[in-house]
């Protein structure tokens, strides 16, 4: 949802800032997960994945802006993360699925259990409920 926010040109834009934008006034807890942030930073500065990227330190104070927060939490792999990986990847995990594999994974060793997405692979992990806002 981040990317569709920065991302002036798609169409769900609008949606996407407004979802983010609610999110991040809170006062709910946020969760964002490094693997997600550093994925913003990598897709909304590449001139070869966005028609108008953002400028590097435009991306980063987006981020910061957000990570700053008082409810936002940003938590990382622990002890035992490699073992529940296993349990959570579905068998024969490979190529693009294994970033959704390292997310769900970090998300069910954190207790949380819902993701803002329109990723579909998501919806095969057990314990976690893949929301799309745009349907």
């Amino acid at each position: 949802m981040l990317v569709y926010a920065a991302n002036a040109s798609d169409p769900a834009s609008p949606r996407a800032r407004q979802l983010v934008d609610r999110l991040a006034q809170g006062p709910e807890l946020l969760v964002l997960f490094w693997p997600v942030l550093m994925g913003f930073l990598r897709i909304t500065t590449s001139t070869a994945v966005l028609p108008e990227p953002l400028a590097p330190q435009e991306a980063l104070s987006v981020v910061a802006d957000l990570v700053h927060r008082p409810h936002v939490r940003t938590p990382a792999e622990q002890a035992g993360f490699l073992a529940l990986y296993a349990e959570t990847a579905p068998s024969g995990t490979r190529g693009k699925l294994v970033p959704d594999a390292h997310l769900a994974t970090l998300m069910r060793q954190h207790g949380v259990t819902r993701i803002y997405t329109r990723d579909r692979d998501f919806r095969s992990f057990d314990g976690i409920r893949a929301v799309n806002p745009f349907a």
